[in-house]
């Protein structure tokens, strides 16, 4: 989730709007959630 809330700052810090971010679509899985799941 860190690393997707960095993403959210810098692309609010540019300017980004809520229509903005509807029109994105999602980082998934998230590096974080990668290292969890391995085995």
């Amino acid at each position: 989730v860190d690393e997707m809330i960095q993403g959210f700052a810098v692309a609010i810090n540019m300017g980004a709007t809520k229509a903005d971010f509807d029109n994105t679509v999602a980082i998934h899985p998230t590096g974080s959630e990668e290292f969890v799941t391995m085995k």
